[in-house]
């Protein structure tokens, strides 16, 4: 790792002050993407004059950003999955392409692993209820095939506590929110599904799950069509991240995914370690790998890492949860690092520890991407709308 420096900038709509480990490319993109952010955050706009004598970015207003409601008519609370509703998904649903969609994990008595409901969000107004089941606790694995259908983990309890955890199951939801398909533990190799990544090919796909209550990764490859999604293959391909119960957080261990397919990479966010790790061939392998190939610990930023997203700079996104290695002096912080393991950024999204849970990017488009990022202390979710081009500036 190379030392960190303390570099002050002027960035288009705010001077900062901000740690830097990587080159001025990396400096360069992060101020293209994440913190552009930030200048739509509350903070105060200088003369576009001084802006631009401060560095080599071209001023541009903040980007717009919408700050919504994750609470359902029923209460349930604590959002953690999010994803976003991709393009040539089936319309004549109750979803379309572009729609915003957020799990929930806690009722309205906030006790942990018995939320039951998947929101969709509204832009300024309340969410509407996609899914609602019973008996669940829906986790943070939330992904979308663009072939009509909706993949769902849940991880629930009976009374909110850590003594009553159940293994879980994988639902299929349909682009109506009926449900076609439950995996169960035996047939998908999960085991307290926590987090899961696609990577969507059509008629087929490789679903990653990663299992908070025996530390393990798994993939899962799928045949999809109009009828339905069916499991071909379930194959454990990573194990040995440290997981346990946990007083505050319920359960902690391997949480975010992200699957990199043109290196066929998956990385894994393992909470407990307070690591990211990366796995090779995940796509492929028949193997299991252990852990990987460590890329990113950092003791100064990390502070238990969950959601972790692949952002189209080729940055990665993780949201800490504060309950490893927390410091109150870096509450609820989304970290970008580069796949090498430097650190470019952080973004809290809440002044309070314990709010940064789900994130996701849209697809990128010529001249935009969205980035949604949960805080599950309110609770609510923002949708920053930021400038980007197909070069990656």
């Amino acid at each position: 790792m190379e030392p960190v420096a303390y570099v002050a900038e002027s960035i288009g709509c705010i001077p900062f002050k901000l740690q830097y480990g990587t080159p001025r490319r990396t400096r360069s993109a992060f101020k293209r993407l994440l913190l552009s952010i930030l200048c739509g955050a509350g903070f105060a706009l200088v003369p576009p004059e001084a802006a631009s004598a401060g560095g080599d970015l071209t001023p541009l207003l903040p980007p717009s950003s919408v700050t919504s409601s994750t609470v359902p008519p029923n209460g349930d609370s604590n959002p953690y999955g999010v994803a976003f509703v991709p393009e040539g998904f089936p319309r004549f649903g109750t979803i379309d392409p572009g729609d915003l969609l957020v799990s929930n994990f806690n009722n309205k008595a906030n006790l942990q692993g018995t939320g039951t409901t998947i929101v969709k969000i509204v832009r300024n107004s309340k969410p509407v209820v996609f899914f609602s089941g019973s008996g669940l606790g829906l986790s943070t694995a939330l992904g979308v095939l663009k072939a009509g259908f909706v993949l769902v983990g849940n991880v629930p309890t009976t009374d909110g506590t850590s003594t009553t955890v159940k293994a879980g199951s994988l639902l299929v939801l349909n682009r109506t929110g009926d449900i076609v398909a439950q995996w169960t533990p035996a047939m998908a190799k999960i085991d307290g599904p926590w987090d899961l990544t696609i990577f969507d090919q059509g008629n087929q796909a490789k679903v990653f799950v990663s299992n908070v209550l025996n530390g393990t990764v798994v993939r899962l490859d799928v045949a999809v069509s109009e009828d339905g999604v069916q499991i071909k293959a379930a194959t454990q391909i990573a194990s040995g991240y440290l997981f346990r119960a946990d007083a505050a957080a319920l359960v902690v261990g391997p949480t975010g995914l992200a699957y990199d397919p043109q290196r066929d990479v998956l990385y894994v966010a393992s909470t407990v370690d307070n690591a990211v790790f990366a796995l090779f061939d995940a796509g492929s392998t028949k193997h299991d790998g252990g852990k990987g190939v460590l890329i990113y610990a950092d003791n100064a930023h990390l502070h238990g890492p969950l959601g972790l997203a692949l952002g189209p700079n080729g940055d990665l996104f993780t949201a800490n949860g504060d309950a490893i290695n927390a410091d109150s002096k870096q509450p609820s912080e989304i970290v970008e690092f580069t796949p090498q393991g430097r650190f470019v950024a952080q973004l809290s999204v809440d002044p309070v520890q314990g709010g940064a849970f789900g994130l996701a990017f849209s697809q990128t488009r010529s001249d935009f991407v969205r980035f949604a990022a949960v805080d599950d202390n309110v609770p609510n979710i923002t949708v920053w709308r930021l400038p980007f081009d197909d070069s990656g500036r």
